[in-house]
């Protein structure tokens, strides 16, 4: 305790955003947390994209109705810009792996109508290639640390990415999903795992949905009774 409290008055903690002074560690200063886009109701059931107006429980986008999605609810911690957008942007491309442990904390409370119903968690999985060159997969460590607070069991070999895919950014639709063709399968060592299971699929951002929703179509043929997703940010209408 006493080599703690050295340890905090010779490095306060700081914002894990700005590096300003903050009470606890791994967490954000006022400034940083009120400049978070954060998801409340009301939302889409389905797709969890914010509503301007609430419309009553249950309604869904007209995205939802008019391109249903594969899996059955999608949930997020912030939309994908201001402070949020630089949590991801650190995380994912600067090397601050400390980052999951807040964001996952997040994470769960975005995620309190799904988590506790769901039987494992998978997170996105990364081409070979890419994981060596990147050297870890944020949806992974997203994955295990949403699994240490919530005691749901994650299996990170399930769902693998056997097909490297060129990036989604400016693709059409057809495009993406031709892109994406034939990239995931279920290890078939993993194949019990799933069969029968409600699975939350864990990734860093949701943008068009096109990887999340190859992610649930391949986990629904190995027999996934239900598949919701979960990310830390979300792309809506007017994000960059």
């Amino acid at each position: 305790g006493a080599l703690h409290r050295a340890v905090e008055f010779i490095y306060p903690p700081q914002c894990v955003a700005c590096e300003s002074a903050t009470q606890t560690p791994h967490s954000l200063c006022v400034s940083c947390w009120n400049a978070l886009p954060l998801i409340s109701k009301p939302y889409c059931e389905r797709l969890g994209v914010p509503f301007a107006v609430d419309f009553g429980a249950g309604m869904l986008s007209p995205a939802a109705i008019a391109d249903p999605p594969r899996f059955d609810r999608a949930r997020a911690v912030a939309r994908h810009r201001d402070s949020a957008k630089a949590l991801v942007g650190k995380f994912k491309y600067g090397e601050r792996l400390d980052l999951a442990r807040l964001m996952a904390r997040m994470m769960v409370q975005a995620g309190a109508d799904i988590l506790p119903e769901a039987d494992l968690l998978v997170p996105v999985p990364m081409h070979r290639l890419r994981l060596w060159r990147r050297r870890y997969n944020q949806a992974a460590l997203l994955a295990n640390e949403v699994s240490r607070l919530t005691g749901v069991p994650v299996d990170l070999d399930a769902l693998q990415r056997v097909r490297h895919t060129r990036a989604q950014v400016g693709l059409g639709r057809s495009e993406r999903q031709q892109n994406l063709a034939g990239a995931f399968r279920i290890s078939p060592a993993h194949e019990p795992a799933i069969a029968g299971r409600r699975v939350v699929v864990i990734d860093d951002v949701r943008t068009t949905g096109s990887t999340l929703n190859a992610c649930a179509h391949i986990l629904r043929k190995a027999g996934a009774s239900r598949i919701d997703v979960l990310t830390f940010t979300l792309v809506a209408e007017g994000d960059d």
